[in-house]
């Protein structure tokens, strides 16, 4: 038996087996700080009975710091392809390894969704290696599509999917587009 619940600072004391896999981002312990203290309802992990944490997601809600144009932000009318809306963030989503295919992932990422959609968010995103296949899939699974491919996204040089899931306020989903995989853009272009 598991139960979720906001992610503690003493958590990360935890988390090493999580973050075991080679293909999950980790930070230094400063940047999983400043998420818990700015986004703190958005930072959860999922605890078994033991007390052990089985996954974790840290996400946070953000949009891009200069003013669209023209402003405010209309997606029809918005010039500047780049600009990002007020949107939910995956910074990392990871479930250790003895404790995958339980659905952990989708039960984190649904979360945070009720979360960004409370907020008003036009949809969640996420960026993941192009060599991934299994998160990919996952991800597909759960609704999300890639909208873009950023080249030399990670320090190694490898690309990246920006994968997004709309949420309700965009109605006529025009935060996602077919063949995101071809549309290729550089690491500046993503901020």
């Amino acid at each position: 038996m598991c139960s979720t619940r906001p992610m503690k600072c003493s958590d990360l004391f935890k988390i090493n087996k999580c973050n075991l896999d080679p293909l999950v981002e980790t930070y230094n312990i400063g940047f999983y700080l400043e998420y818990l203290t700015r986004w703190p309802m958005l930072c959860q992990v999922i605890e078994n009975m033991h007390g052990q944490i089985e996954g974790y997601i840290l996400a946070k809600t953000e949009a891009s710091p200069f003013p669209p144009n023209p402003s405010p932000y209309d997606p029809k009318t918005c010039r500047n392809p780049n600009y990002l809306p007020w949107h939910g963030h995956v910074t990392a989503l990871t479930v250790a390894p003895e404790f995958r295919r339980q659905g952990h992932a989708r039960t984190l990422t649904a979360a945070l969704e009720r979360a960004c959609e409370r907020e008003n968010c036009w949809f969640v995103d996420l960026f993941v290696r192009v060599d991934n296949h299994t998160a990919i899939a996952m991800y597909r699974k759960m609704g999300y599509t890639v909208y873009r491919r950023v080249v030399g996204y990670y320090n190694d040089d490898t690309d990246a999917f920006d994968m997004r899931k709309p949420l309700s306020r965009d109605k006529d989903k025009l935060h996602i587009r077919k063949d995101g995989e071809e549309f290729r853009v550089e690491p500046s272009d993503v901020w």
